[in-house]
């Protein structure tokens, strides 16, 4: 029987559909165990399908955070990594969008990051290492109108990582933002993809192998940065 006591552990905010989904199934395979939540139940099913710890909940709220991060300590000893991944927050009209919407998206996006940092941290600084990445968007760095919220908290998501990765870089715990551009995880409309220099979409799979690839060793001198992974359809240098 093979030894798993020392594999790598990671936990996944909204693990369960999509992107995140593809991510906790990329890292199994590469012999990571799991803790994941997602707000419906689709993340409690998906860890039992591949032996990890699940709950609902959503990254907005602390007390979902701590219980998170509670379970898979306590059901592994360790966290070695973490995806912080969310859905899209209240969009709207640029000065339409309440005061309330914004803390949403605040909560949901940027003190989601901020919290999970609290949380998980020590465990790092325990170990001697460890990985973060931030699934954010292309948009992050050029906004877009369609989804004002999202692109405002998103960038603060990528100045975050800068500063998270420059107060633990000599701690040997890495911070990267990973910037999706248009991903076959949702329902694009016709014609989208010939927008993308590459004249496609972007897969979950994609999306999965380079999250996997920023939280091993082989990324291993890469931290504070916000990396796109758009096909090309972001235009500054």
């Amino acid at each position: 029987m093979t030894d798993t006591s020392q594999a790598p552990v990671a936990i996944i905010t909204g693990g369960g559909r999509g992107m995140g989904a593809a991510i906790a199934r990329e890292l199994h395979e590469r012999g990571y165990r799991l803790g994941l939540m997602s707000p419906s139940g689709s993340a409690v099913e998906l860890a039992a399908e591949l032996g990890g710890v699940g709950i609902k909940g959503s990254a907005g709220e602390a007390k979902d955070l701590e219980a998170l991060v509670e379970k898979t300590a306590e059901a592994y000893g360790r966290v070695d990594a973490v995806v912080n991944h969310t859905g899209h927050p209240p969009k709207g009209d640029l000065l339409d969008i309440t005061d309330e919407k914004w803390v949403i998206g605040n909560d949901l996006m940027v003190l989601s990051v901020v919290r999970m940092a609290r949380l998980v941290t020590p465990h790092m600084l325990k170990q001697g290492k460890g990985a973060w990445v931030n699934i954010t968007t292309f948009a992050s760095f050029e906004p877009s109108l369609v989804f004002p919220v999202s692109c405002a908290y998103r960038a603060a998501v990528g100045a975050y990582t800068k500063l998270y990765s420059d107060r633990y870089g000599a701690d040997n715990i890495r911070m990267n933002a990973l910037l999706p551009g248009y991903i076959d995880s949702l329902d694009h409309k016709p014609g989208t993809e010939d927008e993308v220099p590459m004249k496609r979409l972007g897969t979950m799979a994609e999306i999965a192998k380079t999250t996997a690839f920023l939280l091993s060793d082989d990324a291993g001198y890469i931290t504070g940065q916000n990396i796109r992974i758009d096909g090309g359809i972001t235009r500054h240098v």
